[in-house]
């Protein structure tokens, strides 16, 4: 009976030594293939311009910029994000995406851009369920000329353990009513291991668009790191895009660079909206000091660009609220007016912006 007994003990410890061993194994397999797995995309990548545009950017009369993160299509009004605080990490449901991409669209359009600079649209996501909203872009946007660059390509990510994000792959885009020579994508600085996991790569591409005063619209399209350590790295970023535009700005060319910045634009958004408070990495107020000589910040205050998805959006003052979508300028192009697009967050956790500017 004694022997029985240790027999079964014997067993038992075996069996539970098996499964440690297998659970040790498969978790240092993934961290192998999760560590392998990432890559950045390499810098100073050309991308070939598409579309049918054909005429010169027109010096001197009235242009349309609108930039617009469109959050995956996952951000309806009723959404909240994991990273935020909140609950999700994918999109409700692949009809969801449609609907919500399909708005997006709609209200870009209903803006009638010259100029349309899109971030966070994935090509392939499991947190988006496989929708290829770039497409969806593409097919509205078919009589423009556009460029597009993947701002991340992520190995799949087991967090959050109940709902994986999984794998995704997003792009930022670049639609232009007037004709684009070429198109070039930048790879900016991002946080190190483990940091690089939770914030992704990161990018920014220039557009460069031909003019009737026979030189260059230079356009950058950006969507800076968000979920950093301490924010920091977007300052090393903004430098890196500084240097850029000082040398077109330098060859006598229009600069423009839009989208988002995930800094606080306004140095403090809550002086002009009734807000909730909170200490965000991501909301720390724009350096204004690294602007060069020749540019200007321009940014809207009749209605925040963001929202914090720590819960769905309830629109009564107790949100955090921010604007961190912007233009900067350089000084030979004039900025007639700034709005805000007040959608209330029906479609994404961000509003879009428009911009009215001449080329001088």
């Amino acid at each position: 009976m004694e022997k029985t007994m240790k027999s079964k003990k014997r067993l038992i410890i075996k069996i539970i030594a098996s499964v440690l061993a297998v659970v040790v194994f498969l978790v240092a397999y993934y961290a192998a293939v999760l560590c392998f797995g990432f890559f950045r995309i390499e810098d100073n990548l050309e991308i070939q311009s598409k579309g049918k545009a054909g005429k010169k950017a027109p010096v001197g009369e009235p242009l349309t910029v609108l930039t617009y993160n469109v959050g995956f299509g996952a951000y309806s009004d009723d959404y909240s994000f994991f990273m935020d605080g909140g609950e999700y990490s994918r999109a409700f449901s692949k009809d969801a995406v449609v609907n919500n991409i399909e708005a997006s669209v709609e209200l870009t359009q209903s803006a009638s851009p010259d100029f349309l600079f899109l971030q966070e649209v994935d090509i392939y996501g499991t947190r988006s369920h496989y929708v290829d909203e770039s497409q969806m872009f593409k097919d509205a946007y078919r009589l423009y000329d556009r460029i597009e660059a993947v701002n991340y390509d992520s190995p799949y990510l087991l967090y959050p353990f109940d709902e994986p994000i999984g794998k995704n792959k997003s792009c930022i885009m670049t639609f232009s009513r007037y004709n684009i020579k070429s198109g070039m994508r930048r790879s900016l600085p991002i946080e190190g291991f483990p940091n690089n996991f939770f914030d992704l790569d990161r990018a920014y591409t220039s557009t460069r668009v031909y003019t009737q005063k026979d030189n260059w619209l230079v356009l950058y399209n950006l969507h800076l790191s968000a979920y950093t350590s301490d924010g920091k790295i977007v300052d090393e970023q903004l430098k890196m895009l500084f240097e850029d535009m000082k040398k077109e700005y330098e060859d006598g060319n229009y600069v423009v660079a839009a989208g988002d910045f995930n800094m606080d634009l306004l140095g403090d958004s809550s002086k002009y909206f009734e807000r909730s408070e909170g200490n965000y990495t991501w909301a720390q107020p724009f350096n204004t000091e690294l602007i060069p000589e020749g540019f200007a910040l321009f940014a809207s205050t009749n209605a925040p660009s963001c929202r914090n998805a720590d819960s769905a959006y309830r629109g009564d003052g107790t949100d955090f609220v921010i604007t961190i979508d912007g233009m900067i300028a350089s000084d030979n192009i004039e900025v007639i007016s700034s709005e805000t697009i007040d959608t209330g967050f029906a479609h994404s956790d961000h509003n879009p912006v428009k911009f009215e500017i001449i080329l001088k």
